[in-house]
């Protein structure tokens, strides 16, 4: 098993600049404590992300980390210009020695595709269309396409990704389709949903990946993601989570809330205890958690156990103890499972 994080970067009420140094700061602590990945999501004008740019933020972490992989899951493909991002994914794969992980989606908010002025219903087939764009310019060295949303007439990039033929690619499944056809393009995997569904995306998947690639190709990683705080005690660890859950629960509704417009899509509980009871979410002791862990991730058939372990308005150093406890038992405890 391998653990990676995954961070939506919401507020916390801090002021920015105390904000992204606290973030670095612990996304620093991610790497000592042998945390494989680190992959942000991408939001704009809501307080769910913080880091409208991914890649200006990933720089950052770039620069102040060594052996941490990381990435977005995912960039909202049909918000960018393709050679712009294609440009930015191979400087960033360069200067991060090969860390960078890729991932793409369609964008899950029709109130954010509308502040950039597009039509959210034509999310998909230009999501598709700019994927093909930018694989093939990672792969190719320049941008030759013509099509439905975009034309290039056989531009020269000039910069090259680090990896080739390009960084390895991550997709957020919510349906076995999806899973098989991520499987197809050689792409890892995450689920936010609960381990039941997960462990069907993952047969998918594994079936498409042996179809695909031969049976003595090993398939991707499988992750499956869930918010975690580990205390010394449950008690401890279930108020500080009870507390900062509805801060992000908040968060993940403002921009439907302030649209008064129907709720997302993939909606969540507004508790930390419903959370918790469909499995998604776990607060307590090492014992606890590793426990709660090692069951979940069995049920999904998973390999990559994704915690978004800072959330809400936890802070520097209740999230440091949970970390540095998830760190020193639960990774252990769950290393041979």
């Amino acid at each position: 098993m391998e653990f990676g994080i995954f961070d939506h970067l919401d507020a916390t009420g801090q002021p920015l600049d105390a904000y992204y140094a606290d973030r670095l700061a612990l996304i620093r602590l991610f790497e000592r404590a042998g945390f494989r990945s680190y992959h942000i999501a991408e939001h704009h004008s809501t307080p769910l992300g913080m880091a409208p740019s991914p890649n200006l933020f990933l720089s950052a972490v770039a620069m102040q980390t060594e052996t941490l992989r990381f990435g977005p899951l995912v960039f909202a493909l049909p918000l960018y210009h393709p050679l712009r991002l294609v440009q930015e994914i191979c400087m960033l794969d360069q200067m991060s020695g090969g860390r960078l992980e890729i991932g793409f989606g369609r964008g899950a908010s029709a109130i954010e595709s509308a502040y950039f002025g597009n039509d959210h219903a034509e999310a998909e087939p230009v999501y598709r269309e700019y994927l093909e764009i930018v694989l093939n310019g990672l792969k190719t060295g320049r941008l030759h396409h013509r099509g439905e949303y975009a034309n290039f007439d056989d531009i020269p990039l000039l910069v090259a990704p680090y990896q080739k033929p390009h960084p390895p690619l991550w997709y957020g499944v919510h349906a076995t389709e999806s899973a098989a056809r991520a499987a197809r393009m050689g792409s890892h995997i995450v689920s936010l949903d609960s381990a039941e569904e997960t462990g069907t995306f993952a047969r998918g998947y594994r079936a498409a990946w042996t179809e695909e690639h031969g049976p003595d190709s090993a398939p991707g990683l499988v992750g499956l993601g869930m918010f975690v705080v580990v205390g010394e005690t449950d008690a401890d660890a279930l108020d500080a989570a009870r507390r900062a859950y509805p801060v992000w629960h908040e968060s993940f509704n403002y921009l439907f809330v302030r649209h008064d417009t129907e709720p997302p899509r993939h909606q969540r509980p507004p508790t930390f205890d419903e959370m918790a009871g469909q499995g998604r979410a776990i607060a307590g002791s090492p014992d606890t958690v590793a426990a709660f862990i090692g069951e979940r991730m069995a049920v999904a058939e998973a390999n990559y156990m994704v915690g978004q372990m800072v959330f809400g308005d936890l802070g520097l150093e209740e999230a440091t103890r949970s970390i540095m406890l998830f760190a020193d038992h639960v990774m252990p405890a769950l290393r041979g499972t």
